[in-house]
């Protein structure tokens, strides 16, 4: 019964302590991670290691990356002097060097391939210039009716096909007759001078520039385009176009194909006309308008977000995963992780195909990541070419190193005592293996004003923070190198005691002379609440069904055991659920409620064992949806714990201190938390307290003290104490003087 009646006292008076969560995919950013990678569940996990390689940035801007037949080099497209580069890197030494092979006469290397008999085929900027590089020398150029090249495909040994912008086509090349064209210095427009060099046009779309190209399982060719962000695909041999999606103000920044047809795009969405994704260089060209496609920051941070659609074969398209203030760039497989790089904050994010999680990665010091490699012969390990500031990184998922992750600042609220830490669950490690430690400042600068770290010390109860205050925090988790490749640390919560402000005088009147006052009598307590008072939602919600559950009356019941939950569909399908438990330590699922359409289930607990109780929630679409197109997802969702053992009193007494008379009660749970103690003496008097000696309700184990005036006292001989945890369990014990 205890439970309920502190439910209703969370009603009309909180706690003085609070606990705040501590979600990781939300709280820690790219570049705080080392070794682990913070998932879209709340948890951190383990992940790569990313490692700045060191070398000299051989141009201010690294546009296109392609492959060589050596796994240690590779061909780099550059800016603004319209520089190939070939970049040696040696991972053993965390380092890479540059050497220059080409220079062509266009500022911007946008697009860069290898062919297979070692020439280059490089499209540049803002002439729209496709060049064959033979040892270091142009061979064959033609400047296209267009301002820019943006990607190239090699369909087969001797076809090209070349993404162009301003306007977007699709020219197909035959390359064996290219080569032998020569070099044109003069821009061709007329389709019949364009096939003399063995150039025709596959085909074109409407929007400004096409940005990447692709060929799907199927022969058909796929397109991204720019500044709309549409997703178009070509039949083999080019012609009119489909759509496959529309978008608006995005930039498709990456293809990439399936071995079943399908395929996952990544695109940019701008957050407003004169925002770009590319730094200007320290030193911009002259001309500001020398590559129109790119333009200043007009601010610091980037107001748009990055996006990866998938589309199946012969499906609908479907946006996987999204990111606000993130560009993304490019993308790579890693087993059955999608990796994607991006900007502004140089972040490295993933997501888990078979759970359909999104993950977030080590991080790189430079503000965009535009390109992403897989290293031959060296199975999880990926080349990244940053931006501002140029160089490159190397992704490492099979490399042993310390893990840690930081969270940004986290605001308390108020200047704060802290308390315990407490992660729901550790899987894959032991608490000794787990190194805790806090920060703290009382102000919200990022870098000013924080105190040293400080360790947290493991206990039965958490992890401890020493007399720690603040009113900003920030928290380090470290675990070994050597740690399993599984392991999990759940969302924290961290449990604070706010400063006790003094009170301020808002209003104050003087009442007309021989007016009296009739006090109102005290109303009784209140004994019944509503499922939406306890809630605390204060939202409207239409919906009658919905507005008459939160109406429900809570009364006391004992064993019941109550579970909401709210699921929606974006579609507004109906939906059924199914409520799971498993106990700890047992493999069998029992159903609580079965395909209900109820958002609650409601069982006694009173013939179940004590212990954690693992749950689960299957939602399933249901008519009219037809029965062979009904998607389902489970959810893994909170533990229960079920707590049928009364805590234990280890000492109590009642005793006269000087004009107060104190009640001192020590007691312990063995498996909750303990929730405060109620006094009822011989002569009719019953006081209660839930706030323990330390001011922080986070332990079962605790101490509770209850003065009272002597006068409030005088006549009793004895009193009932009653010790209760946050189940409702009570243990009693009688104390005379």
């Amino acid at each position: 019964m205890f439970c309920f009646l502190a439910a209703l006292a969370t009603v009309s008076a909180d706690p003085l302590s609070h606990r705040v969560e501590i979600d990781f995919f939300r709280d820690v950013p790219s570049r705080n991670l080392k070794g682990l990678a913070a998932r879209s569940d709340g948890r951190l996990v383990a992940g790569p290691v990313l490692s700045e390689l060191a070398g000299a940035a051989p141009a201010d801007l690294l546009w296109s990356l392609s492959p060589t037949n050596d796994p240690a080099k590779w061909l780099v497209g550059t800016g603004p002097d319209g520089k190939i580069f070939e970049i040696t890197i040696d991972a053993a030494k965390a380092t890479f060097s540059a050497r220059e092979i080409a220079k062509l006469d266009e500022p911007h290397v946008f697009a860069l391939a290898r062919l297979p008999d070692g020439a280059l085929l490089a499209g540049t900027s803002p002439t729209g210039a496709l060049c064959l590089v033979r040892e270091g020398k142009p061979v064959a150029r033609v400047a296209l009716p267009v301002d820019s090249i943006f990607d190239l495909l090699l369909v087969d040994n001797w076809t090209a096909l070349v993404a162009t912008g301003n306007p977007a086509r699709l020219y197909r090349v035959d390359l064996r007759k290219f080569a032998a064209a020569g070099v044109a210095a003069d821009k061709l427009a007329e389709a019949k001078l364009l096939a003399e060099r063995g150039i025709t046009l596959f085909g074109e779309i409407r929007d400004r520039n096409i940005r990447r190209i692709a060929q799907l399982a199927d022969g058909r060719i796929a397109v991204g385009s720019s500044p709309k962000g549409n997703l178009y695909a070509f039949a083999r041999d080019g012609g009119a176009p489909i759509i496959l999606q529309e978008n608006r103000e995005a930039e498709v920044t990456d293809l990439l194909p399936t071995p079943d047809g399908g395929l996952y795009a990544a695109l940019t969405f701008s957050g407003g006309n004169n925002e770009a994704r590319i730094t200007p260089p320290k030193n911009p060209p002259k001309e500001p308008n020398e590559s129109p496609i790119f333009t200043p920051l007009a601010n610091d941070r980037f107001g748009g977000r990055g996006a990866v659609v998938w589309l199946p074969d012969n499906g609908f398209p479907e946006t996987i995963v999204s990111r606000g203030n993130t560009a993304f760039y490019r993308m790579v497989r890693h087993g059955d992780v999608l990796l994607i790089t991006g900007g502004e904050q140089g972040e490295i994010v993933g997501y888990d195909l078979p759970h359909r999680m999104s993950l977030t990665y080590a991080g790189s010091v430079s503000s965009q990541l535009n390109a992403l490699a897989p290293l031959a012969g060296a199975p999880g390990r990926f080349l990244v070419m940053r931006n501002n500031a140029p160089g490159f990184a190397l992704l490492d998922f099979s490399q042993a190193a310390p893990r840690e992750a930081e969270t940004r600042r986290i605001d308390l609220g108020a200047p704060s005592l802290l308390g315990a830490l407490r992660f729901n669950r550790l899987r894959g490690l032991t608490d000794a293996q787990v190194g805790v430690a806090l920060k703290t400042s009382n102000g919200s600068d990022e870098i000013e004003g924080w105190s040293q770290w400080t360790p947290l010390t493991a206990a039965e109860q958490g992890w401890n923070a020493p007399a720690l205050r603040g009113r900003y925090v920030k928290l380090r988790v470290q675990v070994p190198a050597n740690s399993a490749p599984a392991l999990e640390l759940d969302r924290a919560a961290l449990y604070a005691l706010p400063q006790n402000r003094r009170p301020q005088l808002q209003d104050f009147r003087v009442l007309s002379a021989n007016f009296g006052l009739v006090p109102m009598p005290e109303p009784p307590p209140q004994t019944l609440i509503s499922i939406g008072q306890l809630l605390q939602t204060g939202k409207q919600d239409d919906d009658k069904r919905k507005n008459a559950f939160l109406g429900s009356q809570i009364v006391p019941t004992p064993g019941a055991q109550v579970v909401l939950w709210t699921v929606t569909d974006p579609d507004n399908d109906a939906i059924v659920c199914t409520f799971s438990l498993r106990r700890d330590g047992e493999e069998k699922w029992i159903d609580v409620v079965r395909n209900t359409r109820e958002p609650y289930a409601q069982f006694d607990t009173a013939h179940m064992p004590d212990g954690v109780y693992f749950t689960r929630l299957i939602a399933t679409e249901t008519d009219p949806r037809p029965a062979d197109a009904r998607l389902t997802t489970t959810f893994e969702t909170d533990d229960l714990v079920i707590d049928h053992t009364p805590p234990q009193i280890l000492a109590a007494s009642a005793q006269r201190k000087g004009e107060m008379f104190e009640i001192r009660v020590e007691g312990r749970d063995a498996l909750s938390l303990l929730d405060g103690i109620e006094a009822v003496f011989n002569h009719g008097v019953r006081e209660q307290t839930e706030q323990p000696v330390d001011g922080i309700l986070d332990s079962r184990s605790e101490t509770f003290v209850l003065e009272l005036p002597l006068a409030r006292v005088a006549g009793a001989t004895s009193v009932e104490v009653t010790l209760y945890d946050v189940f409702g369990n009570t243990t009693a014990q009688r104390l005379s003087w």
